[in-house]
């Protein structure tokens, strides 16, 4: 059975119109609707309010639905992958930062070729990092 399927058996079972629940839940009513529909699926933190609001445990609620459970791990792998960028990122400005504090010591051109062979490292892991995600 869809998750799609078992949320809205759930939300019956409680009695509670689609308005009611998204009222508990603090998100639209097409909130409501497109997931029971399996149009989108909720994020982690909406699983787990359902979860409460039904009294339903988790284990019930996603065991056999495949798709939700890809969803997810989709999910928990573009947050590696931006903690991975910002990470990238910030060591970009600190190594700039550094450079910047050493322009007196070096040549314009030696800070120049740093500076240039740093964008295109870092333009590059950005680009893998985006690319991993399609």
């Amino acid at each position: 059975m869809k998750i799609g399927d078992k949320l809205k058996n759930a939300r019956l079972h409680k009695k509670l119109t689609q308005e009611e629940a998204a009222e508990k839940l603090f998100v639209s009513r097409q909130s409501i609707s497109n997931w029971e529909n399996n149009k989108t699926y909720p994020d982690i933190g909406n699983v787990i309010a359902l979860s409460d609001l039904y009294q339903i445990s988790l284990d019930e609620l996603l065991k056999g639905s495949d798709n939700f459970m890809k969803h997810l791990e989709e999910s928990t792998d573009i947050v590696k992958s931006n903690k991975k960028l910002i990470f990238i990122i910030v060591i970009a400005l600190i190594a700039m930062i550094i450079m910047a504090l050493f322009t007196e010591f070096l040549p314009e051109k030696v800070l120049l070729i740093s500076i240039f062979s740093l964008a295109v490292i870092v333009t590059g892991l950005v680009y893998s990092e985006i690319i991993k995600r399609f």
